[in-house]
C-alpha cells in the first residue's frame, strides 16, 4: 500500500509561465498517493503541448480531469461525487469535457462509459502519451478510453509541469508499478508491472530543478527499493541479462548516491519502500550522504507473523523488527513512519496485540492508519472472507490511532532543546507571521519569519511541541544555504 496523501490537490497551477499561445483551460484534481501528483504533472506537460493551459477555476475549464485513487472504497466513493458536480457544471457548459485519469480508471475501464454515463474519456496510468488522441476523439463526438497496461512506460521522456507546488520541493517519478501481489492491494492490477527509468533521465531531471532553485526532491515508486536498471525491461528479465549488463547494472543504493552525489546542497528524500526489498547497502548509502533525510518511510501493515503471510508480505514480523534495528544502529537519528491496516480478515484480538506490541517497539514518529476495505478483484477479495465485524474494525483501529498519537508525541518531544535544519516551504497555517518548514526528519517546525524567505535552509533552536509540530527560534542560515 502507498503513502497516501489526505488532501485533495484541487485546480492546480503551472509554477512556471504559462504559455501565450495556449487557449483551451485544463482543471486536474489529484487524489491518493504521491505518485497520482507526480502523474498529473506529466499530464499537464503532455496537454500543454497539446494547446492547454491550467486553471484554477473549474467553470471556465474546456477539460476537468480527475486523477483518481483505487486503495480504498472512500476514495472512490469521494471521486464519483467529484464526477457529480462536475456533471452539474457540465449542464451549464456544455463544451466541457470531463475524464478520468489513474488507477480507478484502469479498475473500472468502460464502465464509466458505459453503464454511468458520467465521463466522456477514460485512461489508465501507462496511456497518458495517448491523451492528444483520445481528446480528438471526444471532440469527434466519440467517447474514448484507453487503459491498456505497459511493460516498459516509465515517461521518463516527459519533463513534468509542476502544479500547484511550492517552487522548493518536487517530486521525481524513479519506478512504476509493482510485482508484490499483496493480498490486499489493488496497485499491480492497476499500474502493472514493475519498471525502472533509466538512471541519466533522472538525474538529469534532478539537476533540472535544481537549477530552478528547488531545494529538495523525493524519488518517488511504489517500492523504490526494487530500482534495478541494466538497460530497461522488467525486473524478471534481469536472470536473462548478460554478465556484462549485470556488472554495470544500477540499483536503488548506487542510484540514490549518484542523485546525492550530482546535487549535494539539495535534500533527497525517498518513498515508498518495502521491508522485504530494502537492502543494508540502502542504509550505508543515506549515512553517507548528509543531503539525504534521515527519513525512511516503512510499511509494515500488521504486526502479526500470521496475518503478513495472509497478506503476502513477504517479510515476517522477526525480520522487520531485524530491519528496524539495523537503521537504528546505523541511521540513529532516523524517523520511521508506518502503513497499518487493522481488521484484515482472520485478524484475532492476539493479531490485534502483536500489532500494538510491535509499535511500542518500534515508536513510529507517525503512521498511516486504516481499517481494512476490501478491494474488488484483490486476492483477498476473491479467496478470504472478510470476517472481522466492522464495530470491531473500528475499535482496533482507534486502539492503533491512539497508540500512534501518543508515540508521536514522544518523538516530537524528543527535539525540544535540540537545533535543527529547517528548511522554509511556506508560511504557517495559522499566522503569516511564521515560516513552516520540514526537518530532516520530516517533522514540521514553524518559527518566526524575521528576514528568513522561502526555501532557506534555517537553523531553529526548538523550544516547544505539539503532538505533531515543532515549535522554535531561528538562530541563522544552515551552511546548505
Amino acid at each position: 500500500m502507498e503513502k497516501i496523501i489526505d488532501e485533495k490537490i484541487q485546480g492546480q497551477a503551472l509554477d512556471l509561465e504559462k504559455n501565450d499561445k495556449n487557449k483551451r483551460k485544463l482543471f486536474i484534481e489529484s487524489y491518493g498517493c504521491a505518485m497520482n501528483f507526480s502523474d498529473s504533472e506529466i499530464v499537464a506537460s503532455i496537454l500543454a503541448n497539446e494547446g492547454f493551459n491550467t486553471t484554477q477555476n473549474l467553470e471556465d475549464a474546456d477539460l476537468v480531469l480527475v486523477n483518481t485513487c483505487s486503495i480504498r472504497d472512500k476514495a472512490e466513493q469521494t471521486i464519483r461525487k467529484r464526477l457529480q458536480k462536475y456533471n452539474a457544471i457540465k449542464k451549464i457548459n456544455p463544451g466541457m469535457k470531463v475524464g478520468v485519469l489513474g488507477c480507478m480508471a484502469e479498475r473500472l475501464k468502460e464502465k464509466f462509459l458505459e453503464e454511468e454515463r458520467i465521463v466522456d474519456l477514460v485512461v489508465g496510468p501507462d496511456a497518458y502519451k495517448d491523451l492528444p488522441n483520445l481528446i480528438k476523439e471526444v471532440e469527434d463526438g466519440r467517447d474514448a478510453v484507453n487503459v491498456i497496461l505497459s511493460k516498459d512506460e516509465t515517461y521518463g521522456d516527459i519533463a513534468p509541469v509542476r502544479l500547484g507546488g511550492n517552487g522548493v520541493t518536487a517530486f521525481v517519478s524513479i519506478t512504476r508499478g509493482c510485482d508484490n501481489m499483496c493480498t490486499f492491494c489493488v496497485v499491480p492490477f492497476t499500474r502493472g508491472r514493475e519498471r525502472s527509468r533509466d538512471p541519466q533521465s533522472i538525474i538529469n531531471e534532478v539537476n533540472d530543478l535544481a537549477e530552478k532553485g528547488y531545494k529538495e526532491i523525493t524519488l518517488l515508486g511504489q517500492n523504490v527499493d526494487s530500482y534495478l536498471w541494466y538497460g530497461g525491461g522488467l525486473k524478471k528479465d534481469f536472470k536473462n541479462a548478460s554478465e556484462i549488463q549485470k556488472a554495470t547494472a544500477t540499483d536503488f543504493s548506487q542510484l540514490l548516491d549518484l542523485v546525492a552525489t550530482a546535487q549535494p546542497k539539495m535534500r533527497i528524500r525517498f518513498s515508498t519502500s518495502n521491508p522485504q526489498d530494502m537492502s543494508i547497502d540502502v542504509l550505508h548509502t543515506m549515512a553517507k550522504h548528509k543531503n539525504i533525510c534521515d527519513y525512511i518511510h516503512l510499511p509494515v501493515q500488521s504486526g502479526s507473523t500470521r496475518i503478513l503471510k495472509e497478506m503476502n508480505r513477504q517479510h515476517t514480523r522477526e525480520e522487520y523488527i531485524e530491519l528496524i534495528d539495523n537503521i537504528r544502529k546505523i541511521l540513529p537519528n532516523c524517523a520511521i513512519s508506518q502503513d497499518m491496516i487493522t481488521g484484515f480478515p482472520t485478524e484475532t484480538e492476539e493479531d490485534h496485540q502483536d500489532t500494538l506490541s510491535l509499535m511500542e517497539y518500534v515508536k513510529y514518529d507517525y503512521g498511516y492508519m486504516f481499517a481494512y476495505s476490501e478491494r474488488p478483484g484483490t486476492l483477498a477479495a476473491r479467496k478470504i472472507k472478510d470476517d472481522v465485524p466492522e464495530e470491531v474494525k473500528k475499535r482496533r483501529l482507534s486502539e492503533i490511532v491512539t497508540l500512534q498519537r501518543e508515540h508521536c508525541a514522544f518523538r516530537t518531544e524528543a527535539f525540544v532543546g535540540q537545533t535543527l535544519e529547517v528548511l522554509i516551504e511556506k508560511e504557517s497555517k495559522k499566522s503569516d507571521q511564521h515560516w513552516a518548514g520540514r526537518t530532516s526528519q520530516n517533522t514540521v517546525a514553524v518559527f518566526d519569519k524575521e528576514n528568513y524567505n522561502k526555501g532557506d535552509f534555517v537553523m531553529v533552536k526548538i523550544t516547544d511541541c505539539t503532538s505533531a509540530t515543532l515549535i522554535g527560534n531561528a538562530v541563522g542560515y544552515s551552511e546548505n544555504n
